[in-house]
């Protein structure tokens, strides 16, 4: 009998720490409910000139991409896979710019830098999916613009509305289940006293670094599916470009060289601003004031560029200029 009493005491004592601990462990991890953002690195007279500022690229945002979703659903001369791919990537500039850029400009507002920890968990899920949405649909489109310079006579049978809507599914799935995966490991983390994030949004690598959690499975994750889905898109694009320039050199006339050009400066351009405020941000580090320039380069790819998008695809396009002008000449008359 005292055998059996001496065995059950320091079960019970045992057992009694480890719900204690596990307790503590939820106690630190439901702690925070909150988190600061400490916004963009100006100062606080400088504010109010920064909110119109970037409320206006905003709006230019909102509206040009609006525009050319428009322009692609009415004009029937649009209704290509190459715009067919446009139109997305013009809802997903729109919609990666309105994960982040509202809740700053309130913030900016109203002087209040909190954001909930489920909003955070909620935009940090938003920004990856369109994030990797957007890099995905850069590479489909330059598969489309391969096969439509390098097998002009075969683009209609093998750009078929099936694959086009395969491709796009798929990147959509695939942006799904990264962000999910990534939001998933994050939510097993335990965060502790600091809550102060030091960007704009909840940025998921200022986030791990927040937690008091071993990070590493996060870390391995975001170094072999990121950089997966970054790296294998930028391979997919710089072989249609390989294989695109190797026909465009074979072309006998100035003529055929420059036609073949057209189709694909705008994508090229939008391809070298997105991709090179990434390999600015990941390839040249500072050492000095890193953050800081992390800071200004997310607002390149989180305001700036899709700010740009719409005036690449409608300058530098003699489709979209036209399919425009006729919009505006058919609202004159009808409004006549």
């Amino acid at each position: 009998m005292a055998n059996s009493r001496s065995l059950t005491f320091p079960t019970f004592l045992h057992s009694s720490r480890e719900k204690s601990k596990k307790s503590m462990r939820r106690e630190n991890q439901s702690s925070v409910s909150k988190f600061l953002l400490l916004g963009l690195p100006i100062q606080p007279e400088q504010q109010g000139l920064f909110f119109v500022l970037f409320l206006g690229m905003y709006l230019t945002t909102v509206l040009g991409n609006l525009l050319i979703i428009l322009l692609i659903r009415l004009d029937s001369r649009l209704h290509t896979p190459m715009y067919f791919f446009l139109s997305h990537l013009a809802l997903t500039d729109v919609s990666f710019s309105s994960v982040t850029v509202p809740k700053m400009l309130i913030n900016m507002h109203i002087q209040d830098q909190s954001i909930l920890y489920a909003g955070c968990v909620t935009q940090m899920y938003f920004f990856i999916f369109f994030g990797c949405v957007d890099n995905l649909l850069l590479a489909v489109m330059a598969y489309d613009r391969y096969v439509a310079v390098c097998h002009p006579l075969h683009y209609t049978t093998i750009m078929k509305e099936g694959l086009c809507i395969f491709l796009l599914a798929g990147s959509w799935l695939l942006s799904c289940a990264s962000a999910l995966s990534h939001t998933l490991l994050l939510d097993q983390l335990s965060f502790c006293a600091d809550n102060t994030i030091p960007h704009f949004f909840c940025d998921l690598a200022a986030l791990l670094k927040l937690s008091c959690s071993d990070t590493s499975l996060n870390d391995i994750f975001i170094f072999t599916v990121g950089g997966l889905v970054i790296i294998l898109s930028f391979i997919g694009i710089l072989v249609s470009y390989g294989h695109i320039g190797a026909t465009i050199l074979r072309f006998p006339s100035i003529k055929g060289i420059c036609k073949a050009l057209s189709t694909c400066g705008s994508h090229l351009s939008v391809v070298f601003l997105f991709y090179g405020t990434i390999v600015v941000l990941y390839f040249f580090p500072s050492s000095s004031n890193s953050n800081d320039q992390e800071i200004i380069v997310s607002v390149m790819y989180t305001v700036v560029t899709p700010m740009l998008n719409p005036f690449i695809y409608s300058l530098r396009n003699r489709d979209m200029k036209s399919a425009l002008g006729r919009l505006f000449r058919r609202e004159i008359f009808f409004s006549m």
